[in-house]
């Protein structure tokens, strides 16, 4: 594999023109949206902004850095399993409409076989939103004594969870709705593995996070790495202790930390490398050429220098394959793309992104969106359910900063 130089987002010069979004953020982090976040606004070759505010905590915790590491919770969809779908659809080992049956022979046992690959990319396949397989795998794990922790799942465990959603019944009919289903996700990210001959953590450090230099993006993260991670929640009825450097969500905790459809840890800085790679059609450039530009480049401002002058640009999807992955399917049932979501008037978007928009949330208080029409990408990284997931205030902040973003990229 290629080795990139760190990719050095720095803040820009001209950052007080982002002010409001700093401002604001903070005005969140006192009413208590969420202790602290992190947003990160670029183009294709530059960024923009990025910027930290608040705490890891609210009693104590550590001031947050741009490089503080989240847990990036269904944002594991988009940037992880999709991206890994889309490879293998590329390498023409995937066909989306072929039924997942023909890839994973268990799929299919108690419902229609004639589910596809694309049904469950648009949550469409009739497949539940939400089973707590948790609870039928780790309940001979629960700790005997009252201090004892719950440890994440075996391999053992994690194969009974794949089992259990290769045969969860249909809650309605395939193709006719539209149900967000980590269900689905659980199976794909077999099918993804049945595939490769590889766990879906390290396939995804060898063909994404390696090239692309995203040092933090990662499952399970080493214990070394917890004071640079922000915690999430106080868990009252599985583990009984502060989540703290591993998973929150408790089907992946109990798959041993490692699904499609949560897991990955990550970083403001890390998720605008992918979000470039995605801007720039599936490439990034080489180091020498990452160093010069994205370092010193002023706002807005694209490649210096003539083609020769410069390395090659380092492919990892095709932008055709992007294209195709974050299209709208089916506006008839919702504004899903293939894993991704689109604007919808109603989402995260908020109401300036551009219908080629494209972007995820997840439920630890995280987003990301990707638009192509304004050259432009907006992460933000919260850890909303410390020290509760009743914490809802998120869901308006992450609105009003794509809107800021947007509002703000485009003026002078």
């Amino acid at each position: 594999m290629v080795s990139f130089l760190v990719l050095a987002l720095m803040q820009q010069p001209d950052s007080a023109h982002f002010a409001p979004i700093a401002r604001y953020l903070e005005e969140s982090v006192q009413r208590g949206a969420f202790p602290g976040a992190v947003v990160a606004v670029g183009r294709r070759d530059t960024v923009l902004y990025l910027h930290a505010v608040g705490r890891t905590t609210y009693a104590g915790g550590r001031e947050v850095a741009t490089s503080t590491v989240y847990d990036l919770a269904s944002l594991t969809k988009v940037v992880g399993l999709t991206t890994a779908i889309m490879m293998l659809v590329e390498e023409g080992r995937v066909n989306l409409d072929a039924p997942v049956r023909s890839y994973v022979q268990m799929f299919g046992y108690a419902h229609d076989s004639t589910i596809t690959v694309r049904h469950l990319l648009t949550h469409s396949s009739g497949l539940p939103a939400w089973r707590p397989y948790w609870q039928q795998v780790a309940s001979g794990q629960r700790p005997r004594r009252q201090d004892a922790q719950v440890r994440p799942g075996t391999a053992r465990q994690r194969e009974a969870v794949f089992d259990l959603a290769a045969r969860e019944p249909l809650e309605y009919a395939t193709g006719t709705r539209m149900i967000y289903s980590d269900v689905g996700a659980i199976n794909l990210t077999r099918m993804v593995e049945a595939l490769t001959g590889e766990r879906l953590d390290r396939f995804l450090a060898r063909r994404l996070f390696e090239p692309l230099g995203m040092r933090t993006a990662r499952f399970l993260p080493p214990t070394t790495w917890r004071p640079r991670i922000a915690p999430t929640e106080v868990d009252t009825t599985y583990r009984h202790r502060l989540v703290h450097g591993q998973v929150h969500d408790e089907n992946a905790f109990a798959m041993s930390g490692v699904s499609g459809h949560a897991g990955l840890f990550g970083s403001a800085e890390d998720l605008a490398r992918f979000a470039q790679m995605m801007l720039r059609g599936g490439t990034m450039p080489s180091s020498r050429a990452r160093s010069r530009n994205l370092v010193h480049g002023a706002r807005g401002s694209g490649f210096q220098g003539s083609a020769s002058e410069r390395d090659p640009d380092i492919r990892l999807v095709q932008d055709s394959t992007i294209a195709a992955f974050t299209r709208v399917q089916e506006p008839a049932l919702s504004q899903r793309a293939l894993g991704w979501e689109t604007p919808s008037g109603q989402n995260s978007a908020g109401s300036r992104l551009t219908p080629r928009a494209f972007g995820h949330t997840g439920f630890t208080g995280v987003s990301i969106w990707i638009d192509p029409g304004q050259d432009l990408f907006v992460v933000l990284l919260t850890n909303r359910v410390h020290p509760t997931r009743e914490n809802t205030l998120v869901f308006e902040v992450r609105r009003r900063v794509a809107d800021l973003a947007s509002e703000l990229a485009a003026t002078p």
